[in-house]
């Protein structure tokens, strides 16, 4: 488990924008001064892959930004928003997990960034896998925070009310106001159009194909990702490990970016093991 106090109060960074496209799909890749560009061919190399943040059902880079900021202090930084969220164009059906791994494993391609460390939360936990399942060779490392669907919560109504309940009693009034003004832009529509998507993705049986190193990350207090939950999934990885943050709920990135990124920094740093 992680200690230390809040989350340092350092005005999030600025970030610069850019349309990916990939498969007929549209979304945005954003990062921060010191950061290169997308498409200069500098983003990352193997020895140090840059980091791509992966945000959840309904949701933007938002509600990644502190930790954006936080983690580009040491690597080049990316977050995405991906098709038919943040305001990009909704895509003409529904999209599996299995679409969205593909459109940003081949977004990320054809912007030369080609070794990476995926970073999802939420539902950006499933898009990272497959993303990593779709590309094995760019994708170094995986950190999945807050990851769902909790078998706890494996019906809709469970889930809204872990939502809930975590929105209500764990997160701070910033946080909310970013996740339920994403919601309002992303729309009832595309966001029911995916949740069934979310609810049924086979989180556990998809992350055992995984075989680079996987961090699995949640706030102490979080009422969507619980710690049984959590702790199983990262011993389903070949090179598992697992870490909390105290003192958070679900949105742990957005309340102790410092300590979150601390703790990805630390993952990332360490060599993997050789099978």
């Amino acid at each position: 488990m992680l200690r230390g106090g809040a989350g340092q109060n350092r005005k999030d960074p600025p970030l610069a924008s850019a349309d990916l496209e990939a498969n007929g799909l549209r979304g945005k890749i954003l990062w921060t001064d010191g950061t290169p560009p997308p498409g200069t061919g500098t983003e990352a190399t193997a020895a140090q892959p840059a980091y791509i943040l992966v945000h959840g059902i309904g949701v933007s880079h938002r509600y990644l930004q502190k930790l954006h900021g936080e983690l580009a202090r040491s690597a080049p930084t990316y977050s995405l928003d991906l098709p038919g969220f943040a305001g990009t164009p909704r895509p003409g059906r529904q999209l599996s997990v299995e679409d969205y791994g593909a459109f940003i494993a081949q977004a990320l391609k054809a912007s030369g960034i080609r070794s990476y460390i995926l970073v999802g939360h939420s539902m950006g936990v499933q898009f990272a896998i497959e993303a990593a399942l779709y590309a094995p060779g760019q994708a170094r490392k995986l950190v999945l925070m807050g990851p769902v669907v909790d078998d706890r919560h494996r019906s809709v109504r469970r889930q809204a009310l872990a939502l809930f309940l975590d929105a209500l009693l764990r997160e701070n009034a910033g946080s909310n106001w970013i996740v339920f003004s994403d919601y309002f832009r992303c729309g009832p529509r595309w966001y029911f159009t995916e949740l069934p998507i979310m609810m049924a993705y086979p989180t556990e049986k998809r992350l055992a194909g995984i075989d680079v190193p996987v961090l699995v990350l949640r706030g102490d207090r979080d009422q969507v990702a619980g710690p049984e939950w959590s702790l199983r999934l990262s011993r389903m990885a070949a090179q598992g490990r697992f870490a909390e943050v105290p003192g958070a709920g679900h949105v742990v990135q957005h309340l102790r970016p410092r300590q979150v990124a601390a703790a990805i920094e630390s993952f990332a740093a360490a060599p993997a093991v050789k099978g």
